[in-house]
């Protein structure tokens, strides 16, 4: 991984996380036990401070950054899709963030509510807790049920074995030239699928 001191302050990673060699680490950027930082992520505290809280991840190309005296904070098991920005704001516990969604400064994402993929959430939009949003700007949409926060709490499951499977496994190596015979598959005990498969297994709407 790329990480760099600015100012005299250098970022800090947690024996237990993860974090992908292509990541980008610049100056007062705290990562916590059992995160993931997922390849070409870049965490720029090179003005406020950025922290992912234990059990956090933050996926392929994300951005944190923030402004001077800012924190950026994405707290305990928080879910951050691919592609999205965080500037400024505040992800609270067990929330998702959808892919390339944006949350601007001094916005705060409550509790186990979902960023719909796409969103825009404006400066000092609060998401009320156990809620979904979308759009741009992104609006409320209505409550979460349980059967949504129990998908999204099992995809970040997910992330925290990745973190896992990622220090004890992961190594760079030459590509194969041709697909060897018999080539077999990733397998999961608890293969997460996604929210509208899930919701039509359990007779829900899709």
């Amino acid at each position: 991984m790329k990480v760099y001191s600015i100012d005299g302050i250098t970022p800090v990673i947690d024996p237990t996380a993860y974090v992908h060699p292509s990541a980008v680490l610049i100056g007062d950027v705290i990562i916590g036990p059992r995160c993931y930082v997922g390849p070409a992520a870049c965490l720029r505290g090179d003005f406020g401070r950025l922290v992912l809280k234990e059990g956090a991840n933050i996926q392929d190309t994300c951005v944190m950054h923030g402004f001077p005296g800012t924190d950026t904070i994405v707290e305990e098991d928080g879910h951050i899709g691919h592609g999205a920005v965080l500037h400024g704001c505040v992800v609270k516990r067990n929330a998702l963030v959808g892919m390339n969604a944006v949350i601007m400064d001094g916005a705060v994402v409550g509790e186990s509510s979902i960023v719909a993929a796409m969103a825009f959430v404006k400066a000092k939009f609060e998401v009320p807790d156990r809620s979904l949003v979308a759009g741009s700007p992104a609006r409320i949409i209505r409550e979460l049920g349980e059967e949504e926060i129990a998908w999204k709490s099992k995809g970040t499951q997910q992330y925290q074995d990745l973190a896992v499977r990622s220090l004890n496994t992961m190594q760079e190596v030459e590509a194969l030239t041709e697909v060897e015979p018999g080539r077999k598959r990733l397998s999961f005990d608890d293969e997460v699928i996604p929210l509208y498969q899930a919701k039509q297994k359990s007779g829900g709407d899709a």
